[in-house]
């Protein structure tokens, strides 16, 4: 029997930038094997530069809203693998969800920080969504090869 497919979690900060990012990405790259979705230890509003950033490649996630993880738990809403993608810290503040769950850590810098004018703060937060992609498909390719998530 074909197993559905593995249900997993980014969380970041705010969900404002780098979670929605990677789950964007994934839900892109490996809608075959998985189920993204992304959430926030305290979650703010969407990043307005991300916005712009995943329309560039095409990617449409404007209407999207901020979730906080702990209402996921609340929901009783279980993941395959938990990502956290913001610093080791913050990562620290992620809480645990219940069922057996592994954790990824993966480390981005966070664009609701990223100063100086508009051109600016676009070229880092293009940076963080290119190394966002790049890992998401890194993943979405080891996952072919080895469960290691189990």
């Amino acid at each position: 029997m074909k197993r559905e497919k593995y249900k997993i979690l980014f969380v970041c900060v705010h969900n404002s930038a780098r979670s929605q990012i990677a789950e964007a990405f994934l839900n892109k790259f490996g809608k075959e094997q998985f189920e993204a979705e992304s959430a926030g230890i305290e979650p703010g509003r969407l990043n307005l530069y991300v916005i712009e950033a995943m329309a560039e490649k095409g990617i449409d996630i404007k209407g999207k809203t901020t979730t906080a993880a702990i209402d996921l738990i609340k929901q009783g809403k279980q993941y395959d693998v938990v990502i956290t993608v913001c610093d080791e810290t913050s990562a620290e503040k992620c809480p645990v969800f219940p069922g057996e769950t592994k954790r990824i850590a993966w480390s981005f810098p966070d664009p609701s920080r990223f100063t100086g004018i508009k051109d600016q703060i676009m070229e880092q937060t293009r940076q963080v969504r290119d190394a966002i992609e790049q890992k998401v498909k890194d993943f979405v390719q080891e996952a072919g090869k080895v469960k290691f998530w189990k």
